[in-house]
């Protein structure tokens, strides 16, 4: 995992941050699938990362199956929380896991043709481990266990140090519109954005819409104007 060089030559403007969108548990995808088509093109979404309700492999891959093509048609990137066994059999473009642990075990199987994202990384020694050992993303500021998380200050300290070292992605974890702008102006690439987005009360586009427009705001007024990411592409 290579440092930044800023010393040689200015870097070109970067992309504004973009939204990687999570799921509720999904249990029945159908009525699912009909509305997330409106919801991925009312914002600039680069990601959506699928929470499956567990039960049989066989309803999981199917209802992955569902919503594959109407995500990634979309032109956002599908990825599954776990499930790497799943990945490939269901048509999905990668895995996040959740422990430095879970990212080395899930390597072979993913690399190089999916993506595999990470969470879980409680100390810096552990986020660097994950960029060393090949993780297309690392994601700061998500619950633990306890369903603690740490403080937004700490967070956008974690994020910030990320980007001002390292190359590869980092993803901020926001609970409302304030952490996401909060991530933006501290360098994140992505902001996850999940629960708050389906309990508004203005529903879910409403949203979306509305902390897009925050993150963007944040970005422009802690580093200037900047283009937007022409495409869609995922993570990776």
């Amino acid at each position: 995992m290579a440092n930044k060089d800023s010393a040689n030559k200015p870097l070109p403007p970067r992309p504004a941050p973009r939204l990687y969108l999570a799921t509720p548990e999904v249990d029945d995808p159908t009525q699912f699938a009909s509305e997330l088509p409106t919801l991925l093109t009312a914002a600039n979404v680069a990601a959506v990362l699928l929470r499956l309700k567990p039960v049989d492999q066989r309803t999981m891959i199917s209802r992955v199956k569902t919503l594959a093509p109407v995500i990634q048609n979309a032109g956002a990137a599908l990825l599954l929380d776990g499930h790497v066994e799943l990945v490939a059999r269901a048509g999905a473009d990668g895995a996040h896991l959740n422990s430095l642990a879970a990212l080395e075990d899930a390597l072979p199987s993913l690399k190089p043709d999916r993506i595999a994202g990470v969470g879980g990384l409680t100390t810096r020694h552990d986020s660097m481990a994950a960029g060393e050992s090949g993780a297309d993303y690392v994601l700061f500021g998500e619950p633990d266990g306890n369903c603690q998380r740490p403080s937004v200050e700490a967070i956008a300290e974690r994020l910030q140090w990320w980007d001002e070292l390292f190359e590869p992605p980092c993803v901020g974890f926001a609970v409302s519109r304030e952490e996401a702008a909060e991530f933006a102006r501290a360098g994140a690439d992505f902001v996850l954005v999940g629960d708050f987005i389906w309990a508004d009360p203005r529903g879910a586009k409403a949203a979306l819409t509305d902390v897009a427009q925050a993150i963007l705001q944040a970005y422009e007024a802690a580093f200037g104007k900047t283009r937007t990411s022409p495409d869609k592409a995922g993570h990776g």
